[in-house]
């Protein structure tokens, strides 16, 4: 099945190409074509799969390639898209949805506890996409650190905000302050593993010199680490993107020949390559139509709700950024809403919901529902907002990474 896959993902890349369309989106279109004609009939998209296979490597490789100059000059953007950012997009989400919900009457009792769990639910981004364009389109470096560095970070927040919203959803007791306490214990969990993990291996790398060794250690500590975070009660993601960026940072350019950094580069690019190329076609076979279709009123008021959503939390960051030195242009800001994505990783939460949970085939549908729209729409029309707003080779007024 992996190797019909393969060959799915082949064709598709040829085609996409051809067609001048973002490889991601062609990758979801197969998946639903060939998941509505029950030709192929893959692995299901399960968390178990998502988390073991699929999370580690894709984190791992963008934190390996993320320079950590700057994502240091943008911290204050970065961090507040991806901890308060994402808190607020849930709460706005909530708010926004659950009046809506009750006047269309798309479910009996949708209260706001239920609006906030679809929010935890697809809160996360998933910029593939829309990176793979930018390095087209010769987008500002900068622009592109912004997008990547949220989705890493908030990949790792989404999960631990999901799960105590759920939580206190399920009435187990859950108070804001040990909610708060929780927060900080998972994060700080994993960027202790991270930060453990990723220096054990830089430390391997410099004492050795055999290619395949070293990018064998950068294997053990992708998988490694998100393994070792979420084993210890900590935050698997934020663990996976500690580790990667004192791999690519610190042991990449010290402790690696340059023969070696460039196989390992495209070691793991090949990798991330791969692992979307399947992830991707398996978010479009987990998708069925026709039940989309039935449920189009709910999907297109949950879209718009988590498009407008974003949009306010995004004019608060640039306001609040406004008077530092990391101030986002107004087109920026525009980009950065079309920018977010969701993607796998809201569709494996959602299935996750327990099964007794009211309103459970409602919020599956929408979140389903949201994610093939943001990346069909958004991911379709992403080139053109890029040159109505001048951004790209040729742009000119735009500020430096």
């Amino acid at each position: 099945m992996l190797i019909v896959l393969f060959a799915v993902a082949t064709a598709v890349a040829l085609v996409a190409r051809r067609l001048r369309i973002p490889y991601t989106v062609g990758l979801v279109v197969a998946g639903l074509v060939l998941g509505s004609s029950s030709l192929i009939h893959p692995p299901r998209l399960t968390k178990e799969l998502l988390f073991s296979v699929f999370l580690p490597g894709l984190i791992f490789e963008a934190a390996f390639h993320l320079e950590f100059g700057r994502f240091r000059r943008n911290k204050l953007a970065i961090s507040a898209l991806a901890l308060p950012g994402v808190a607020a997009a849930i709460l706005v989400t909530g708010v926004l949805f659950t009046p809506i919900a009750r006047v269309f009457q798309f479910a009996g009792d949708f209260r706001l506890v239920h609006g906030l769990v679809f929010g935890a639910l697809i809160s996360a981004t998933d910029p593939i996409a829309v990176v793979s364009l930018f390095k087209t389109l010769g987008v500002p470096a900068r622009l592109g650190v912004l997008i990547e560095g949220e989705s890493l970070l908030n990949d790792g927040t989404a999960v631990v905000f999901f799960s105590l919203v759920l939580g206190i959803a399920t009435g187990n007791g859950v108070t804001v302050g040990a909610a708060t306490w929780q927060f900080v214990q998972v994060v700080g969990i994993g960027a202790v593993v991270g930060g453990g993990v990723g220096f054990v291996a830089s430390r391997l790398i410099h004492t050795i010199d055999d290619a395949m060794i070293e990018i064998t250690i950068t294997t053990v500590a992708a998988y490694g680490s998100f393994a070792l975070g979420e084993g210890l009660r900590g935050s698997g993601v934020i663990a996976t993107v500690v580790a990667g960026m004192l791999c690519g940072n610190y042991a990449a350019p010290s402790g690696m020949s340059p023969g070696t950094r460039m196989a390992a580069e495209a070691f793991w690019e090949y990798a991330a390559f791969a692992l979307n190329s399947v992830v991707f076609l398996l978010i479009g076979f987990e998708v069925r139509l026709s039940q989309l279709l039935d449920s189009w009123r709910p999907i297109v008021a949950a879209y718009l709700t988590v498009t407008v959503g974003r949009a306010l939390v995004i004019a608060a960051v640039g306001l609040l950024l406004r008077p530092t030195r990391e101030r986002l242009p107004p087109s920026w800001g525009v980009v950065l809403v079309w920018g977010g994505l969701r993607g796998g990783l809201s569709m494996v939460l959602a299935l996750a919901l327990p099964s007794d949970f009211i309103h459970r085939d409602l919020l599956i549908t929408m979140t389903f529902g949201v994610v093939v729209l943001s990346i069909l729409l958004q991911g379709l029309t992403m080139s053109t907002l890029l040159r109505r707003l001048g951004i790209g080779d040729g742009a000119a007024g735009v500020s430096s990474p």
